[in-house]
């Protein structure tokens, strides 16, 4: 990728797809969208395994801006794309996850079972998404209105302008 670029990096975890039994479909649909957003967009896949996981997720932070993971967030004992997650954030940001939840409730009851998570490491954000192409896609687009915003907070400078703090507010 080329410095300063704008670029992401979409983890797919699926054990069926890293043996090559499985198309990664929904990895496909968000490099689509990243790229049409304007990001130049790396991939890579993983079994559903917590330690490989791990070690993507802070290889991957070292580089891009934005991470997103597709895949492992649900409730069997195999699904630990949270579990990996938390063990490599500095804190999460939890409203992206909730939006991603209420919007898919509206079209699902099952989204009630998401057990994605959005955090921060370093000056990165890392996005937890369905392994469903289209469940996928359509969290994406919940964080889409302010995902550039939330980049840019993270990038810096961190000065609290506005929102009534101009004048010590």
């Amino acid at each position: 990728m080329a410095a300063g670029a704008r670029t992401a990096f979409i983890l797919t975890v699926s054990d069926r797809g890293s043996t090559g039994d499985r198309a990664d479909t929904s990895g496909d649909g968000l490099a689509a969208r990243l790229a049409t957003l304007g990001f130049a967009v790396e991939r890579e896949m993983v079994p559903d395994e917590r330690r490989r996981i791990e070690s993507m997720l802070v290889a991957a932070a070292s580089r891009h801006p934005l991470v997103v993971t597709t895949g492992g967030t649900g409730l069997t004992p195999r699904d630990v794309t949270p579990q990996a997650t938390l063990a490599v954030i500095d804190y999460q940001v939890p409203g992206f996850a909730e939006a991603m939840r209420a919007d898919g409730r509206a079209k699902t009851p099952m989204a009630i079972l998401s057990r994605a998570v959005v955090g921060v490491r370093g000056k990165t954000l890392i996005v937890n998404l369905p392994g469903s192409p289209r469940a996928a896609l359509e969290s994406l687009a919940v964080l889409e209105p302010v995902l550039d915003h939330a980049l840019e907070t993270l990038r810096g400078p961190h000065e609290h302008v506005g929102w009534g703090n101009e004048a010590g507010g």
